[in-house]
């Protein structure tokens, strides 16, 4: 079975094909390739697969897949930046 799961991007580096960032999942940060979302920004959720970002997710995207990975019981919560607000 293949998963990706969506994280934030926190730090972008590089440039081309070379072009990386530190993307956070629930507080882990991994280096992940943004070669395949040329367009991921600073603070987008981007959806990871295999170390690479494959596409770039809205807010609410993002919470819908962390929502689905939750309810298929493979983790426990959503990350905080997810959350609903107050």
């Amino acid at each position: 079975m293949c998963l990706a799961v969506p994280g934030q991007v926190k730090e972008v580096y590089g440039e081309g094909l070379e072009r990386l960032a530190k993307v956070d999942f629930q507080g882990s940060r991994v280096e992940v390739s943004l070669a395949m979302v040329p367009d991921a920004q600073l603070d987008a959720w981007v959806l990871v697969h295999a170390g690479y970002a494959i596409e770039v997710l809205d807010e609410r995207e993002a919470r819908e897949t962390w929502d689905y990975l939750k309810t298929a019981g493979l983790y426990d919560e959503i990350p905080p930046a997810l959350e609903p607000k107050p």
